[in-house]
């Protein structure tokens, strides 16, 4: 059966919707910058492709490193005025700014997909998660501010492009309500409309925020080592967050930098598998593109056949294909674990990752087929990558100790708890982790010795929403712990000598 993009969400769709919602932020075929309160059609539009099919979209345009330093000088003029205004008002402006985003929660989610490949009910679940995780904060906040104040400058806001609503422009909220302005870089990867679209929304209520498009390399003197910026909040790699974190630390900026690792799940004595293939599917949610996915199963060598009996089927169901392709006009998107990854290069070289790793030595347990993928007739598919299982990645790939951040899963085989702890830990710490036993005993003992923030019994673990608290342990952090009031204490000044709980050079305090 022929499949077609679903009438009325065609890129151009959303395009023209942006348009006539914020004419002040799109224009023509390109999308702006914004900076000292003005939309500003400044920056070099590079051009840009959905990861869905290959189509043309809009791109980011780039500034160069002057320009930035002047927008971030703008910025501290906004932070000044700011942090003066009362909290109710503050309260008052960043609910409007949640009521004008979930009136057009449908179009935000929309460029989700089209820039980021997200399926159509993950882009709206992260666009739902962003608006509701800010009305907590808007409702709860004031005793979290009791005896506290702004920054002494603006909070510059680097994230990597997966999660743009959620986490990006949730931040980026909530720093404003705590009294600061904000600055946002554009990630490099996609998500630039759905951003501009956001940040004009905040910016008609008066939030103080500043929206700038380009390189790391060329912007990074001005979003990370400014004299104007108060904190640096980052999401993204280790090797960028090592540059960063360097940064930061040569010159005493409060920083939150939360960095890849090897999320890892463990199974020892377990026989719980009807509930662990119920939960497979969910692990590949958008492709394992997140920050807390499951990549590395490590195994007792003796359950392996029982865990491969209850993986291998729940693997085979994926589903997988175009986000918008519908086979009625009536229907609704289709309901996928994932799409694309974030481009074709991507996919090249996850596909080049597995096959090295299969030429060393590797075993391949399953790979997907496109034959079993939603497409449409003569679709382009280069950004789309199949679910690919692995056993035992030899050291030298990087798939034996790096996270893929693509539908890649390997298993390694352990015989003894001490192994099991050791692959467990192959990262060097780990945003969370997850151990499947049956004796709780065992996962009382074990739990405290792998270095993940978070570690579940069983059941996986997320980033989590509202007062639940984030961090990473080893590598995967540096700086201040965030999450609930955490969140709140890290973009702001509290008692002098105060010692927020992070992971910094000098200490380690954990909530």
């Amino acid at each position: 059966m022929d499949l077609t993009v679903k009438p009325g969400t065609a890129w151009d769709d959303a395009w023209r919707r942006c348009l006539t919602v914020a004419p002040e932020a799109f224009r023509d075929d390109r999308v702006r910058n914004l900076w000292a309160g003005a939309w500003r059609s400044d920056g070099r539009p590079l051009p840009a492709t959905s990861p869905v099919d290959g189509s043309p979209i809009a791109g980011a345009p780039r500034l160069d490193r002057e320009t930035a330093r002047r927008a971030v000088g703008a910025c501290l003029d906004q932070h000044r005025a700011w942090r003066h205004v009362p909290l109710a008002e503050r309260r008052a402006r960043v609910a409007a700014t949640l009521d004008a985003l979930a009136e057009h929660r449908e179009l935000l989610a929309l460029l989700l997909v089209w820039e980021i490949g997200k399926p159509w009910r993950l882009a709206r679940a992260d666009v739902d998660r962003a608006i509701d995780g800010v009305r907590w904060y808007v409702d709860g906040i004031g005793p979290m501010l009791a005896g506290r104040g702004p920054l002494d400058g603006p909070v510059s806001n680097i994230a990597s492009w997966n999660y743009p609503m959620s986490v990006l422009v949730h931040a980026v909220l909530v720093q404003a309500l705590a009294g600061n302005a904000v600055v946002a870089k554009t990630p490099t990867d996609g998500g630039v409309a759905c951003l501009t679209l956001a940040c004009a929304l905040a910016a008609r209520e008066g939030l103080p925020v500043t929206l700038l498009s380009g390189s790391g390399g060329e912007l990074s003197e001005a979003l990370v080592r400014a004299p104007e910026i108060g904190c640096v909040s980052f999401v993204g790699g280790r090797d960028t967050g090592a540059a960063v974190a360097t940064a930061v630390t040569d010159l005493g900026k409060r920083h939150v930098l939360e960095q890849e690792g090897l999320n890892t799940w463990g199974i020892w004595n377990f026989t719980g598998w009807a509930e662990f293939t119920a939960v497979v599917p969910k692990l590949f949610d958008y492709g394992k593109q997140r920050c807390t996915a499951y990549p590395r199963f490590v195994v007792q060598r003796e359950l392996f056949d029982a865990f491969l009996s209850a993986y291998l089927p729940a693997v085979r169901g994926l589903r997988v294909g175009h986000p918008l392709a519908v086979a009625d006009p009536a229907d609704q998107p289709p309901e996928l674990d994932f799409g694309p990854v974030i481009n074709a290069a991507k996919a090249k070289d996850l596909t080049d990752q597995v096959a090295e790793a299969v030429d060393r030595g590797a075993v391949p347990l399953h790979r997907g087929s496109p034959a079993d993928a939603r497409f449409l007739p003569g679709q382009d598919t280069s950004a789309y990558v199949h679910p690919v299982t692995l056993l035992n990645p030899p050291p030298s790939s990087p798939l034996h100790h790096a996270e893929p951040f693509g539908p890649v899963d390997t298993i390694v085989l352990v015989d003894t708890q001490a192994e099991l702890l050791a692959a467990m830990n192959a990262s060097n710490g780990a945003l969370v982790a997850t151990l499947s036993t049956d004796d709780e005993a065992t996962f009382a003992r074990l739990a405290p010795q792998i270095r993940a923030f978070k570690v579940g019994h069983g059941t996986p673990r997320s980033r989590g929403d509202r007062d639940e608290l984030f961090g990473g342990l080893g590598a995967s952090w540096r700086g201040a712990f965030v999450g609930g009031e955490l969140l709140v204490r890290a973009v702001t000044q509290g008692p002098a000598g105060e010692r927020p709980p992070g992971n910094f050079p000098e200490y380690q305090l954990m909530p």
